[in-house]
């Protein structure tokens, strides 16, 4: 009798069950962005960012002129001339300053259309000198550059600050600060929310420690960052910021124990997990370089 009811019982379950999940709501796929978007940072009146695919710009509008960063344009003329209809939607006044972040193409290549335009290009003089080494045909060079650790740039009501760090991400990265609006725009040296990715190859460890330091003790709100934060595209936070120095700081740590040891390369990328890093985003794909280039440190001593 107790096998008969057992049966009727799953028989029963079995004919429910169906019903119940029919009437779960369906999850929805996430809506893939726009190839391209231009945003007004909340809270201000003349401060954009401009997204091309997965990449982002700084624009300013002022009662004088435009200052406009990064072309964003490697591979992709198209962006380039997107980025300047953008900012003709926004505004008809003219562009006076295009400043590259750093030398690197993937962020500043592209820029004629802006020279055509009348801007002219502001650099750290270490962005220069290697530009005129590399003598990429896509990117223009600078017209403007300084050698100290600040410059100031003024234009109609604004004030611009650039402020060079010393070596991290490159020898070039310079951190662009707005000290009315509390906001700077830096790019690549710390990524939002997430694992940092190829950028570590070639980037100095240690130095980018002390740099990331100096942004801490800066004051600021709010980062524009040169690719979305995630999730959802955000700006980023001090507890970002220090987010990211504790992740170096772990991970070079842990690099260094195993290193010592005579495990690099391959024994390191094999054995070493960072577990408390696993739910970031691109945390699989991108923990291999961060390995790499601290075993380089503390292997090799470069």
């Amino acid at each position: 009798m107790k096998c008969k009811t057992l049966i009727f019982l799953a028989g029963a379950l079995m004919a429910v069950a169906p019903a119940a999940w029919s009437q779960a709501p369906a999850v929805a796929p996430a809506a893939k962005p726009p190839t391209f978007e231009t945003k007004r940072v909340e809270g201000t009146e003349n401060v954009y960012v401009f997204r091309y695919a997965n990449s982002q710009a700084m624009f300013i509008v002022t009662s004088a002129g435009v200052i406009a960063t990064d072309p964003i344009g490697y591979g992709r003329p198209q962006a380039v001339d997107t980025y300047l209809a953008e900012i003709r939607k926004v505004t008809d006044k003219p562009i006076k300053y295009v400043i590259y972040s750093h030398h690197h193409f993937d962020h500043i290549a592209g820029g004629k259309p802006f020279k055509d335009a009348g801007a002219k290009f502001i650099s750290h003089k270490k962005a220069k000198d290697r530009l005129a080494v590399l003598k990429d045909p896509h990117t223009v060079l600078p017209d403007e550059t300084f050698t100290g650790k600040l410059k100031t740039i003024k234009l109609g009501n604004t004030t611009l600050e650039l402020h060079y760090l010393g070596l991290n991400h490159s020898d070039s990265t310079l951190l662009m600060r707005l000290p009315e609006e509390k906001i700077i725009f830096l790019v690549d040296l710390i990524p939002v929310g997430t694992v940092p990715g190829r950028g570590l190859i070639d980037f100095y460890p240690l130095e980018a420690e002390q740099s990331i330091k100096q942004v801490l003790k800066m004051d600021w709100n709010r980062m524009i960052p040169g690719h979305p934060g995630q999730p959802g595209g955000r700006l980023g936070t001090r507890s970002d910021v220090q987010d990211q120095l504790t992740f170096l700081q772990d991970l070079s740590s842990e690099v260094k124990v195993l290193a010592q040891a005579g495990k690099c390369w391959d024994g390191v990328e094999k054995e070493l997990k960072l577990p408390k890093y696993a739910s970031w985003p691109g945390y699989a794909q991108n923990l291999q370089f961060g390995l790499r280039r601290y075993c380089a440190l503390w292997g090799r001593g470069t």
